[in-house]
């Protein structure tokens, strides 16, 4: 807890900082600035952070930061204030640096945030030549690596381009393999959202719904991602798109419309055992962390649907920071191209080890996740004299 000056004022702000794991150092994880931020909260998405980095085979432990604010409440020059106090508490903590642990951006935060921290820490640490791999999710101009915005988007992308190709399964739901022509909704505009979007349109998918706090909108023969995007930018809302069938003014709503894909790319505990039985997709492709409630996964996996768990779902943003990383502690850079085919391979490596898993055992993707993952870091310990 610290104190920030705002307007005339004081205001005490609440703030966290969980490392889960310490099997590989240093402990990697993302920082997000909302109001609903909990200690629990940030404790749990510190533990699924362990699992994701070890599907995805990057050396990192679980870690988790969260800011109890709503970002849009705050001027420029007090979110920078609020940020490099934050900042300052893990040093005075020992809770960050490069070989310690490894903020990144979450829900609320982005490359702007990343810069006050990567500043922060290395003015607080004079000489440190690797002090700018303290924080990952930079911008190009302070050390970071291209590809890193859009690689969480490109990974859920991937996940269910991967998803689709298993003939089997799409027999089993009634669909044909590969992505094209299957209709998406994308819950989320945001980077992780938009970029799902793209990239899932790209490899031939229709993007037919799109969801955001405001509402939602939906046309059956599909929305240009970028229009949509330019117009919510300009008005404020994605309501009142001229190329929109129908709207929502509950953006839940947009969940239950059909579609064969749905990518919950927002927040947690969207999809419920209450509105799961109106849900038309067939595979769930989790964007966001935990937006899938235990109860609703159940229902939907025993109506015959496929749920891609957001442990390996949404992965490729910790494996482009686990590159840009290694480039901030050695000094040089990667290319766009050679950053992408690095991370489709591991994407495509942990896809094959989890989908394996899951029918060797039986059991749901998300459960085998949890296997695979476990076990590397089980492995971890007894090889370092844990057990």
């Amino acid at each position: 807890r610290f104190p920030i000056r705002k307007g005339d004022g004081l205001e005490v702000i609440d703030a966290w900082r969980v490392e889960h794991s310490h099997h590989k150092s240093p402990t990697k994880g993302g920082i997000r600035y909302s109001e609903m931020v909990n200690e629990d909260e940030v404790m749990a998405l510190a533990a699924l952070m362990t699992y994701k980095c070890a599907i995805v085979n990057v050396p990192f432990g679980g870690a988790k930061g969260g800011i109890k604010i709503n970002p849009k409440s705050y001027t420029v020059a007090e979110l920078e204030n609020i940020t490099r106090r934050y900042t300052v508490e893990l040093v005075k903590k020992n809770f960050i640096g490069p070989g310690i642990d490894v903020p990144a951006p979450d829900y609320g935060s982005g490359e702007r945030e990343m810069s006050w921290i990567a500043d922060t820490y290395q003015t607080m640490n004079p000489g440190q030549l690797d002090a700018l791999g303290c924080v990952t999710g930079k911008p190009i101009a302070l050390h970071g690596i291209a590809g890193r915005r859009e690689a969480t988007g490109r990974g859920v992308a991937i996940a269910v381009r991967e998803c689709v190709s298993v003939a089997e399964d799409m027999k089993a739901l009634g669909l044909t393999p590969g992505l094209a022509g299957k209709r998406v909704i994308v819950q989320g505009l945001g980077n992780v959202g938009y970029h799902s979007a793209k990239f899932l349109a790209e490899f031939g998918a229709i993007i037919v719904g799109l969801c955001e706090f405001e509402g939602a909108i939906y046309n059956e023969k599909g929305l240009d991602i970028d229009e949509v995007f330019n117009h919510r930018k300009a008005s404020g809302s994605i309501l009142g798109f001229k190329g929109a069938q129908k709207e929502f003014k509950k953006s839940l709503e947009g969940l239950e419309q059909p579609c064969d894909i749905l990518v919950p790319a927002a927040l947690e505990n969207q999809i419920t055992e209450e509105n799961v039985v109106r849900i038309h997709a067939k595979i769930i492709a989790e964007g966001a962390n935990g937006p899938t409630t235990p109860g609703a996964e159940e229902m939907f996996v025993k109506q015959g649907g496929i749920i891609i768990p957001d442990m390996y779902c949404n992965a490729g943003g910790v494996t482009v920071s686990y590159f840009e990383w290694v480039q901030n502690r050695l000094g040089f850079k990667w290319t766009r191209d050679r950053v992408n085919r690095r991370s489709d391979r591991i994407i495509k490596t942990a896809f094959e080890n989890v989908y394996k898993t899951s029918q060797e055992f039986n059991v749901t993707m998300r459960i085998a996740a949890y296997m695979v993952a476990i076990d590397k870091v089980a492995q971890t310990y007894k090889y370092r004299g844990g057990y």
